[in-house]
């Protein structure tokens, strides 16, 4: 079994206690993780602010490179983080090495992206010169779900900005931006990026730590709020991404069996533990039964099984907590009598297994609508007006991301710009690109993460009079 160690201060170091990480296929440990201890987390801020200057002074160029050979690093070791991350996070390997290769292809954009600066001289003779400087010490707080990627989605532009960087994960999925920190512990200089692991306390203390500069956290709205009223009392800048309900909307004059099998992958892909999943589908009166039997007819033939398993499309609920939230939304529909089309069940361990369950046209106030279900259960829905279905998916305290799918783009653009969503996606979903913001409205966030907005957030503003 590997040895994981934390990354603090350029040095691969122990920490007196650990935890046990397991495999959620099997429940059976695939590692131990180092414990933070507070001393240590201050050990770690204190280099990481002295580490700042020199890394804020070293040309914007040379901080390319640096990014540049993260990737190649990345790229290198990319089967061997693969299967590190399907062990730990359950989901198919053909999607770990996706999430992988990703980040090499994020890195490397990233690392071609530039800082505005703009000068202009009044007509008194002044130069007013306007120009973005980075932060300081960052924490890089990442869920389970995608652990690999959204580490990577901050340190990259963190680092580019100029800041230096803790990446924090989840005491669930530690092991891959642990080995992360391993494989990079060369390419920085010491105290620039820092990878701790630890439990429930860890984050707490990170968004409370007076030596932080700025959080940019994934995780649910509740968390976030409390990342928010923590980080508050320092004015700590932040950026949020947090929970979605995401609606899609499928017209009458689609390509049903082609759409019900696109939508089936971007409701249940990663097991619906995407905060970008399609989490409620409003499918048109006129196709509705059509629609449901070939969306039931993917479900049902979607292999589930452990991710290491070539053949496993569908991989177990992450962890325990997650998989009792699913199960008690699963018994609370079934007790409210609403009806499964197929699924609703779930097998005994070991491994947090459920079958992909549909439920058929619920009402709007059911808890498997209202609720982000965060796994694989998914409530179908019909609808018959434009305006009616525009209402009913903008009726949630969400507005992550939504899609509407028809074959006429036009009117699908016209739907899909009355969505109150950060992301509206037309006859697509989950898809996201480094170059393209990707921002929360209501509760699914603060700030903005990727394209030239998201670098933005990692800066300040400094005006120069001269």
């Amino acid at each position: 079994m590997h040895h994981y160690r934390l990354l603090s201060n350029g040095r691969l170091i122990d920490a007196p206690l650990i935890f046990k990480v397991i495999d959620p296929a099997t429940e059976e440990i695939i590692g131990n993780a180092p414990d933070c201890t507070p001393g240590l987390l201050d050990d770690t801020v204190t280099a990481a602010q002295a580490a700042f200057p020199g890394w804020r002074e070293t040309p914007i160029d040379a901080r390319r490179e640096r990014i540049e050979a993260l990737a190649n690093c990345i790229k290198n070791n990319a089967e061997e983080l693969a299967r590190l991350l399907t062990a730990e996070q359950g989901r198919p390997l053909a999607l770990a090495r996706q999430e992988v290769l990703g980040c090499v292809h994020w890195c490397r954009t990233i690392a071609k992206m530039d800082l505005p600066e703009s000068t202009r001289i009044d007509k008194a003779g002044v130069t007013w010169t306007t120009r973005r400087v980075p932060l300081g010490v960052v924490a890089a707080i990442v869920p389970w779900n995608f652990p690999f990627a959204l580490a990577v989605w901050k340190l990259a532009p963190a680092l580019l900005a100029g800041n230096t960087v803790i990446v924090k994960p989840s005491p669930f999925t530690p092991l891959t931006a642990l080995r992360l920190g391993e494989l990079a512990a060369d390419i920085f200089p010491a105290g620039v990026l820092n990878v701790l692991s630890g439990g429930d306390a860890l984050g707490p203390a990170l968004t409370a730590h007076p030596g932080i500069a700025k959080v940019t956290f994934t995780g649910s709205t509740a968390t976030g709020r409390r990342v928010m009223s923590s980080a508050a009392a320092t004015l700590k800048r932040l950026t949020l991404e947090l929970g979605g309900n995401d609606a899609a909307i499928v017209m009458p004059d689609v390509d049903v069996a082609k759409v019900a099998r696109r939508l089936f992958m971007g409701a249940f892909m990663n097991s619906g533990q995407v905060c970008i999943a399609a989490k409620r589908i409003y499918v048109h009166d006129a196709i509705y039964d059509q629609f449901a039997k070939a969306f039931v007819a993917a479900a049902e033939s979607a292999t589930m099984g452990p991710g290491a398993d070539e053949r496993t499309v569908l991989g177990p609920v992450q962890n325990r907590p997650q998989y009792e939230r699913v199960k008690d939304l699963i018994e609370a529909t079934h007790k409210a009598g609403h009806r499964f089309l197929t699924g609703g069940a779930v097998p005994e361990g070991p491994g947090f297994f459920i079958p992909p369950a549909v439920v058929d046209n619920p009402p709007d106030d059911a808890r498997v609508v209202v609720e982000e279900p965060f796994g694989p259960l998914v409530p179908l829905l019909r609808f018959s007006e434009v305006d009616e279905v525009v209402r009913r998916a903008n009726a949630s305290e969400f507005g992550l991301g939504g899609s509407v799918w028809s074959a006429d783009v036009e009117q699908a653009k016209a739907i899909g710009a009355r969505l109150e969503t950060g992301t509206v996606w037309i006859n697509n979903v989950q898809l996201l690109d480094p170059l393209a913001p990707f921002a929360g409205r209501k509760q699914s966030g603060v700030g903005v993460e990727n394209g030239a907005e998201g670098l933005l957030e990692f800066t300040a503003i400094q005006t120069m009079v001269a």
